[in-house]
């Protein structure tokens, strides 16, 4: 059993304050695709400093549900041309504290405070050449 809370939103904020991309992901899967288990989805959590940037991006083969279990952050949606669409802000413990983006969707988080823990879940492992692609601008 592998508790979800609070001092571990904290150790992984510890190594995200010191990486260069000033975010840090934990894998919640118990066995990863590449060691031979047949779970192939991805499950994480992500603790963002708010100065992360998270590349604008699109998933081109599954959903992904976004959950802010701490702090708060924008989802920000854009078209094919780069042109923000939308942006809905989510926060922990609010009416609006998770939301699914559609496959084919270019967007990108931007965290609101530091240490903002966001849960992320796909139908497929992450693989950025395979199943992602990144708005060119």
């Amino acid at each position: 059993m592998k508790k979800i809370d609070n001092a571990l939103f904290n150790a992984i904020m510890e190594q995200a304050k010191t990486s260069p991309r000033r975010r840090m992901n934990f894998d919640l899967r118990t066995q990863a695709f590449e060691e031979g288990w047949k779970d192939s989805s991805q499950r994480m959590l992500n603790v963002l400093m708010k100065d992360s940037v998270v590349p604008i991006h699109r998933h081109t083969e599954t959903s992904e549900t976004v959950i802010v279990l701490r702090g708060s952050g924008e989802e920000v949606f854009y078209d094919d041309k780069g042109k923000e669409t939308e942006r809905i802000l989510i926060i922990a413990g609010s009416d609006c504290c998770a939301l699914q983006v559609p496959r084919n969707v270019y967007h990108t988080f931007v965290p609101k405070e530091d240490g903002t823990v966001i849960f992320e879940g796909k139908d497929r492992p992450y693989d950025p050449v395979a199943t992602e692609e990144f708005l060119q601008g």
